[in-house]
């Protein structure tokens, strides 16, 4: 991408002004989704990728523009000036995403690339593009612990002032539960990914994991790919993909966008990056109640999530 090329989110955003709010959701095959992206569904559907294009897809709050950072890097052999040409949405533009114009939607800046393009979708398995598959792109699915993606996600909410308001604390888990939030239920998410995984060659990783042994899953990355570099090349980018380092960057930590969508003041945009804080906001009771209810929900699958309970 050109500089020419290149889109100022922030002025396109200050532009879209009083067009931003909390836009409501839609459901669309019985997955609700903010209204821009319900109402030009038909169009993301159609988006045929290129076989070469590669796929990156989380429930939100999953560790996806870790994900992002750490392909990007891999992909340009660990070239760290490479991946400051442009902030990670027009590096990897997000699939589904639609907003009041100007904002260019993700399908607007696909358009704008040369295969191949890293694609970042939220989109649960059944609702990607069947291009997607058709062409076997390769995909590379994170999931999260379900209590430490709720307590992400709620705080996300609280901060993206176009997304519904979350309420409170105490209210949110069950609508989290209940998957009456963007992106539809997380039990359905992650199962659907979890049962395509061997037929569709998808790489299914564990925020988890990452974060016990950075180094093991960037290599598995790597390896998915069919790239191979040098252990000091990998080290490189395991430093430069380490939470501090993204939140000090200010082409992965979504400081180009205004404050007026991501109100940074409520909570960051990257916020601690932890395993196990959800102990720091579900009580007891709460935490009782989530466990009954997750045991129930994923007693048919053997998905191996880890520090839940």
């Amino acid at each position: 991408m050109s500089e020419e090329e290149e889109l100022d989110y922030h002025t396109a955003i200050q532009k879209a002004g009083k067009q931003l709010c909390r836009f409501p959701l839609v459901t669309v095959r019985g997955v609700p989704l903010m209204c821009h992206i319900a109402d030009n569904f038909e169009h993301i559907w159609a988006f045929t990728p290129d076989p070469s294009d590669l796929l990156i897809a989380t429930y939100p709050k999953a560790g996806t523009t870790w994900t992002q950072e750490i392909v990007d890097l891999l992909l340009n052999n660990g070239d760290a000036e490479a991946c400051m040409r442009a902030p990670t949405p027009v590096r990897s533009p997000f699939l589904e995403i639609f907003s009041p114009k100007p904002i260019p939607s993700g399908l607007d800046l696909l358009k704008k690339m040369t295969p191949p393009r890293m694609i970042k979708t939220h989109l649960p398995f059944q609702l990607v593009p069947l291009g997607f598959w058709e062409n076997k792109c390769k995909t590379i699915y994170v999931a999260r612990n379900a209590k430490d993606n709720l307590v992400s996600y709620y705080h996300f909410d609280r901060m993206n002032q176009t997304q519904p308001e979350p309420g409170p604390w105490d209210s949110y888990i069950h609508k989290f539960m209940q998957g009456d939030v963007g992106w539809g239920s997380w039990y359905d998410h992650v199962k659907s990914y979890w049962a395509e995984r061997e037929k569709r060659n998808i790489l299914y990783l564990f925020y988890e994991d990452m974060k016990e042994n950075p180094r093991r899953e960037v290599e598995r990355i790597m390896r998915y790919l069919g790239l191979s570099l040098s252990d000091e090349v990998i080290s490189q980018i395991v430093e430069l993909t380490s939470f501090k380092s993204m939140k000090e960057n200010p082409m992965s930590n979504y400081s180009c966008v205004p404050k007026l969508v991501f109100d940074d003041s409520i909570s960051p945009f990257m916020r601690k990056g932890e395993v196990g804080d959800w102990r720091n906001h579900f009580t007891p009771e709460q935490s009782k109640m989530f466990d009954k209810d997750y045991k129930e929900k994923m007693k048919d699958v053997d998905i191996p999530f880890r520090d839940l309970i």
